[in-house]
C-alpha cells in the first residue's frame, strides 16, 4: 500500500502556510529517500517535520526506534494517535531547535527531514553540533541543497559550503518538482545527504571562530585575501602577508576559492599570532 492509501480517510488538519508547509506525497519519492538513509532494524531514526506522516508511513517498521519531532500541534496529536500502539515511535511536539537531538534519541542516531526552508540554516548546524548524526538526509531547497555541495571556485560555494564541509561530507541525490508537493512550492527541492566526516576538518572548540572568519571573509568575496585579512584584523600588508603564508595561501587569490581546510589553517595562523602578541 502506498504511503498516501496507508493514510487514507484520516482527516487532516488544513496546512498551514505560516510554517512553511508543503507535504510530499509521491510514493517513489518517499521510498527513495527512505532508501538513502541505509536504514537497519537496530537503528534509531530521527524525522524532523512528519507533518501528515507520508514519510513516516514508509520509514515505520525499518527501524527499531522513530523519533518524530512536529512542531504544528494538531499533527503532533494525530501522529500520537496514528502510532499510540506502537512503543517504538516517540512524537516529540517541539520546535526541534530546542530539543536536544542526541537526547531525545539516546544514542547513536539517523536524521532525515523535509524541513522548512526559512528555518534550513539553523537546523543543519544544529545536527552538525556533537554528538552527531552517523547520516544525514534533508529534503531542501534546491538552491541550499547546491551550495551545500559546491565545490570552491564555482559559483554556489560560500559561506554555507565551507561550513557543512569542514564538518561533513554533502552529496546532492537528486531534484524533486514542485507538482510533487501538496501544496506546490513556489521553488524547487532537492534531497541531499549528509555524512559526517569521522576527522573534521575543524575540532568542536574551534568551531564559533572558524564560522565567524569565513562568514566575515564572504562579506568581501571578490577582494583578495591580503586585502581581507587586512580588513578583518585591522593590520598592515607585511602583517597579513605574513598570516598568509603561514597558512599556505597565496595573498592574490580571493575567498570563494579557498578550501575548508585553507580556511582551517588561515583561522589557526590567526589565533597563533594573537596568542603571541598578547
Amino acid at each position: 500500500m502506498s504511503a498516501r492509501g496507508r493514510n487514507a480517510g484520516e482527516r487532516m488538519p488544513p496546512t498551514r502556510k505560516s510554517l512553511g508547509q508543503h507535504f510530499l506525497d509521491d510514493p517513489r519519492i518517499l521510498e527513495r529517500i527512505a532508501g538513502t538513509l541505509d536504514l537497519s532494524p537496530t537503528d534509531t531514526l530521527i524525522e524532523i517535520g512528519p507533518g501528515r506522516g507520508s514519510l513516516t508511513a514508509v520509514l515505520h517498521g525499518k527501524v527499531g526506534r522513530l523519533v518524530l519531532i512536529e512542531y504544528d500541534r494538531a499533527l503532533a496529536a494525530k501522529l500520537r494517535s496514528r502510532y499510540a500502539e506502537d512503543a517504538s515511535v516517540v512524537v516529540i511536539q517541539a520546535d526541534v531547535l530546542t530539543v536536544d537531538l542526541a537526547a531525545a534519541a539516546g544514542g547513536p542516531f539517523k536524521l532525515v527531514g523535509n524541513i522548512p526552508y526559512y528555518i534550513t540554516t539553523p537546523i543543519l548546524f544544529q545536527a552538525l553540533e556533537p554528538p552527531r548524526p552517523s547520516r544525514a538526509v534533508y529534503l531542501v531547497q534546491r538552491e541550499v541543497a547546491q551550495r551545500l555541495a559546491a565545490e570552491p571556485g564555482s559559483s554556489e560555494y560560500g559561506a554555507l559550503s565551507v561550513n557543512a564541509q569542514a564538518l561533513s561530507g554533502n552529496e546532492l541525490l537528486f531534484r524533486i518538482a514542485p507538482g510533487s508537493f501538496h501544496p506546490p512550492p513556489k521553488v524547487e527541492s532537492a534531497v541531499i545527504r549528509i555524512t559526517p566526516l569521522a576527522n573534521p576538518v575543524i575540532a568542536d572548540h574551534e568551531q564559533p571562530t572558524f564560522r565567524r572568519l569565513v562568514q566575515d571573509a564572504f562579506g568581501m568575496r571578490r577582494k583578495q585575501m591580503r586585502r581581507v585579512v587586512r580588513e578583518l584584523l585591522s593590520i598592515d600588508a607585511t602583517a597579513a602577508d605574513a598570516l598568509l603564508a603561514a597558512a599556505g595561501i597565496d595573498p592574490s587569490v580571493r575567498p570563494e576559492t579557498l578550501s575548508p581546510e585553507a580556511f582551517a589553517r588561515l583561522g589557526r595562523a590567526i589565533s597563533r599570532d594573537s596568542s603571541a602578541r598578547s
